[in-house]
């Protein structure tokens, strides 16, 4: 493996919105770059086949021909798949390579893929994505652990990554993140609930204008259209993320209501938007809570619903 981090050639596991801009950062400081993605081989492998063609990015069919030669693999896929990627690449890495491990998972699943990939003579280090990663790309915060992460940092940091030392202790600052996710994915999933049912009541006007006067330091209109746009769009990553907080609650002896029920908003969305509720032309957040009723399995009427005395 050579020492200069500007000839080594890095793959990506998980070619979706983070891995593919990633690769763009990448290739514009011209390096080498593969990709391997499980949706290469169904219907949605075209869109990315095309970004992969226009940004110079080799694409492999399995992760071996992702993997192999590599000095640097980026783990990027959802936090449900975090250890069979571990699991798959693991007997195909060269002698030391690094495994940066993105994913939002518990620690107990970061440790569980830091033992498939060490096992095999990969150095793994699990990062947390500490804020979201568009618009700040490349140089979003991340927090670094593990025994081989301060070896790791100097190249990351000459690559454009913006990282720290979070922990040298296994899962830490998979803890930090998740503990996080629930405040920040539990807003999403707040806001959605709250102001879908106020759309539906025609009371969204009221609801927003009473949080800004509670707390007026925050944009409520602006969050509101983020937090409708991320969950319609990545609903699904999401859920999954929370499943791995709600795991890394219990681990502390703690029930975890707000995480579990936040994965449950969260997939609900989800599932909308895999039936296609959100296609053809849903604009602005109010379409899209509009349209979330209309889409559940069991069609919601708030009028109905109070008569029957239904919460």
């Amino acid at each position: 493996m050579t020492h200069d981090p500007r000839n080594w050639t890095i793959g990506l596991i998980g070619y979706g919105e983070v891995g593919r801009i990633l690769a763009e950062d990448l290739r514009a400081r011209d390096l080498r770059v593969r990709a391997f993605d499980r949706k290469l081989a169904g219907a949605l492998a075209g869109p990315l086949r095309r970004h992969a063609d226009a940004h110079g990015v080799v694409l492999g069919n399995a992760p071996v021909d992702t993997v192999a030669g590599c000095s640097l693999v980026v783990s990027a896929v959802t936090a449900a798949q975090a250890v069979p990627a571990a699991t798959a690449m693991a007997p195909h890495l060269a002698p030391g390579t690094y495994v940066l491990d993105l994913n939002s998972a518990a620690p107990a699943s970061k440790c569980e893929a830091a033992v498939q990939v060490n096992a095999n003579g990969g150095r793994y280090v699990e990062a947390a994505v500490m804020a979201p990663v568009p618009p700040q790309r490349i140089g979003v915060p991340m927090l670094l652990g593990g025994a081989d992460a301060d070896s790791l940092l100097p190249v990351l940091r000459a690559l454009g990554f913006n990282a720290r030392i979070g922990s040298r202790e296994p899962g830490m600052v998979s803890a930090t993140k998740l503990c996080r996710s629930v405040v920040v994915k539990g807003l999403e999933a707040l806001l959605v609930e709250a102001l879908t049912a106020a759309r539906a009541h025609g009371v969204d006007s009221e609801v927003l204008a009473s949080l800004r006067d509670t707390f007026p330091g925050l944009d409520w209109e602006a969050l509101a259209g983020h937090c409708f746009e991320r969950v319609a769009t990545h609903g699904r990553r999401r859920s999954e993320e929370m499943a791995e907080a709600a795991r890394t609650v219990r681990a502390a002896g703690f029930p975890a209501r707000m995480a579990a029920a936040t994965g449950a908003v969260q997939a609900a969305v989800a599932d909308i938007a895999d039936d296609g509720g959100f296609a053809g032309g849903a604009v602005g957040w109010r379409d899209v809570a509009g349209r979330i009723p209309a889409a559940t399995p069991t069609p919601w009427n708030p009028m109905v619903l109070s008569l029957q005395g239904e919460e």
